[in-house]
């Protein structure tokens, strides 16, 4: 269900301390922590000696030291030392590659040999004063794929997101989906609307009026292992629509960076990038606060979504047009694990 040879998100840089942080990605135990230099290090969360979780102990020296019976583990996984013991022939721990890249702690479950830098994604708000970012990270009962479809579908929230980015129109507006390599983008496109409740709120930030006509867009794009960055915004109608000077509209990027736990559970680091007021820490604020009420009402639809998924395990269900950008993102998922377990086999 995971592709392997990938980078995800496995924690932010503030949950990474010299206290261990025990977390399962793509249904591997590890755990993470930072040595005396500041730099993270990721093992496999397990002991060699009696099959404890390495998270329960405490890093001292740089090394992991396993809270059962004291085993020191380096940040390679080669046993240090353990109280009267010769660990000489001890067998390693799994290190796994990991990165501090953007504000948030990278890993890669797969071939460590394939990991590098040169495959992490483009973060331009995260290299530069002119963005602002806010965001939160959620555990969410449900297989990552619905949640991707969830993104690339944004019909869903003229009914589930009705009192905040909702409308109508949504509905109404023709959508586009396209595979770009190993990306797949769905685009839709509002002319002459309302703004509904939080792009209202945006405009008024961004000095604009909020009572006049307005052209939206949403600009979803899926890039692999499981990342979803959203072109959202809107601007005062007349003025050149998607393409218009950015002294007419509100415009951001939604990052949603969503990482498989289990086959059945999955963390979700979201958050959302802007280039208007980045000065504007309140306005942050306000930002990440309206749209962590927005995600929390998707994740109560998710996990609800999973379970009745569960109870009717033989059930078909329907590909429309609007499902198309989901279909198209787990076509390049299913495509990308047959040519690694291909790879393997080989």
């Amino acid at each position: 269900m995971h592709i392997q040879n990938a980078w995800y998100v496995a924690a932010t840089a503030e949950e990474v301390t010299v206290k261990p942080l025990g977390r399962r990605i793509c249904n591997q135990p590890m755990v993470l922590y930072r040595d005396s230099s500041g730099a993270v290090k990721a093992l496999e969360d397990f002991c060699p000696h009696r099959g404890a979780p390495l998270s329960l102990g405490v890093v001292e020296d740089d090394n992991i030291v396993c809270g059962y019976h004291g085993l020191k583990i380096a940040s390679d996984g080669k046993p240090d030392s353990m109280p009267g013991q010769n660990v000489k022939n001890f067998p390693c721990v799994k290190a796994i590659p990991s990165v501090e890249f953007g504000g948030f702690v990278w890993i890669w479950p797969g071939d460590p040999e394939q990991a590098t830098r040169d495959a992490l994604p483009s973060l331009p708000w995260a290299e530069g004063d002119d963005w602002a970012y806010g965001g939160g990270l959620f555990h969410i009962k449900c297989d990552y794929r619905l949640m991707i479809d969830n993104l690339m579908d944004l019909t869903h929230e003229t009914y589930v997101h009705a009192d905040s980015i909702g409308q109508k129109e949504i509905d109404e507006a023709p959508v586009k989906s396209r595979v770009d390599g190993d990306t797949a983008i769905t685009e839709r496109y509002m002319e002459n609307v309302s703004a509904p409740p939080f792009w209202q709120m945006a405009l008024r930030a961004n000095d604009l009026a909020d009572d006049v006509p307005v052209d939206r867009w949403q600009i979803c794009r899926f890039s692999p292992p499981s990342h979803v960055l959203i072109e959202v915004g809107v601007v005062h109608a007349g003025h050149g629509g998607y393409s218009a000077p950015a002294q007419h509209k509100a415009g951001s990027v939604v990052v949603d960076f969503i990482t498989p736990e289990t086959d059945g559970t999955m963390w979700y680091f979201w958050g959302m990038a802007r280039t208007f007021k980045p000065q504007d820490t309140e306005l942050t604020e306000s930002i990440k606060q309206g749209q962590g009420k927005i995600f929390t009402e998707d994740l109560e639809m998710l996990e609800q979504q999973q379970a009745n998924l569960e109870h009717y395990p033989d059930r078909r269900l329907l590909k429309l047009n609007i499902d198309a950008g989901g279909v198209l993102s787990r076509r390049i998922i299913d495509r990308l694990i047959k040519a690694e377990q291909a790879s393997v086999e080989a």
